[in-house]
């Protein structure tokens, strides 16, 4: 198993930027489709953990689902309720390396856990 791993959507052009920055480091990487292998809510937790704990950093705030269900001023338990049933809403990508993690955007970001 890696010791890096990237929340990863093969149609998101930032995802695939990041992918390209490891690709040409020669980083060995897992890469998680998290519409495909969707996250549970102790997942989702953890992540949240290791990014800091800011839970409305994990979510796409433009996305139609987001404003629908009034995401702008809900606690982290809903948030990360909101994160488990519309996996799309996932800020991407993110990198994860031990404990820590950085949400790649852009996607040289995801570089600074690994120097």
């Amino acid at each position: 198993m890696s010791e890096v791993t990237v929340w990863f959507n093969p149609e998101c052009s930032k995802c695939r930027g990041l992918q390209d920055l490891l690709s040409e480091r020669g980083t060995d990487v897992e890469y998680r489709n998290y519409l495909e292998q969707q996250p549970t809510k102790a997942e989702a937790e953890a992540l949240l953990e290791a990014l800091g704990g800011d839970a409305q950093q994990l979510l796409r705030s433009k996305e139609a689902v987001y404003q629908e269900m009034g995401l702008g001023e809900a606690d982290d338990d809903a948030l990360l309720d909101a994160l488990v049933a519309h996996p799309h809403l996932l800020n991407r990508p993110i990198l994860v390396r031990g404990l820590r993690a950085v949400i790649a955007r852009p996607p040289e970001a995801g570089l600074s856990l690994l120097d």
